[in-house]
């Protein structure tokens, strides 16, 4: 494990275990400041749950309100119209509050995804990933510079245009670091960044450093957490220390925590552990 990985996994500050093995802040003494997610900006990826949203999806909607979720994050409509799944969204007592697309689809019809995302009524249009044949330092400027002509669009519809990172956008191309050129070609009025979690630590990068070089450029977060062994885990049950990251909500500028785990167990088990350990953290 390399350093920069350490400072920013979990180490024995003040955690108590509940039941169950969650995991939470200790009590801070009554003069330190505390602050806590809104729980109406807590959400989950509905990919997530996708299983089970194949099979039922108002059922599953549904569930995720009873749970107390406001939002949801949408990962396609599981063969249903837009105006349909907006309708399933409402009685479920949830918002979307993003949907990703994806770069072939901006690249075919901007304007077809826009007029979903305005009939979803979410805040964010999200490019979740960037095909392998773009991996290079020319591939990654070219995408900054659609990234820039989608915000335009995006903030002419009303909307706001992010980018979702996996590991693979921090490799290091001919001495750069592709995801660095995405941030820095990129004008923060029209294009911005859905961090996950997961995904930056996993390479061995720390959130804090970016929201430091480049403020305020975060306004998403997706919340997975990491195993010891380096796999997906259940929110608050594994080692990424959330409470330090989301301290710096001011200077990452984040308005939305979006719960997520690629290869749930039991989905809705998982989606009750984040949104129980989102309401609960303090930091």
């Amino acid at each position: 494990m390399t350093t920069s990985r350490r400072r920013f996994l979990k180490a024995a500050l003040g955690t108590t275990v509940v039941a169950g093995g969650l995991q939470v802040p200790g009590v801070a003494a009554a003069d330190e400041p505390q602050h806590s997610v809104p729980l109406d900006h807590i959400g989950i990826q509905l990919y997530t749950v996708r299983n089970i949203m194949t099979t039922d999806p108002q059922g599953t909607l549904s569930a995720l309100g009873g749970m107390g979720y406001a939002t949801v994050g949408v990962s396609g409509l599981y063969g249903h119209t837009p105006e349909k799944f907006r309708d399933m969204l409402d009685i479920g007592g949830v918002r979307a509050v993003l949907t990703h697309t994806s770069w072939d689809a901006m690249n075919a019809n901007v304007e077809r995804e826009l007029q979903i995302a305005r009939i979803l009524g979410v805040r964010y249009v999200v490019v979740p990933s960037l095909p392998g044949s773009l991996r290079t330092v020319a591939g990654y400027t070219h995408a900054a510079a659609k990234f820039q002509e989608w915000g335009i669009k995006c903030r002419s519809a009303g909307m706001k245009f992010l980018f979702h990172n996996h590991d693979v956008d921090f490799l290091k191309v001919d001495g750069r670091v592709l995801y660095d050129i995405l941030v820095e070609q990129t004008d923060p009025r029209f294009v911005n960044f859905e961090l996950d979690l997961y995904w930056i630590v996993k390479p061995g990068y720390d959130p804090v450093a970016y929201f430091e070089r480049y403020p305020r450029r975060f306004p998403v977060f997706h919340v997975k957490d990491m195993a010891a062994n380096g796999s997906f885990e259940d929110l608050g049950y594994g080692t990424i220390d959330f409470p330090r990251i989301f301290a710096r909500y001011a200077q990452s500028g984040i308005s939305e925590y979006v719960v997520e785990h690629d290869t749930p167990r039991d989905p809705l088990l998982t989606a009750r552990r984040g949104q129980e350990y989102l309401a609960k953290v303090r930091f």
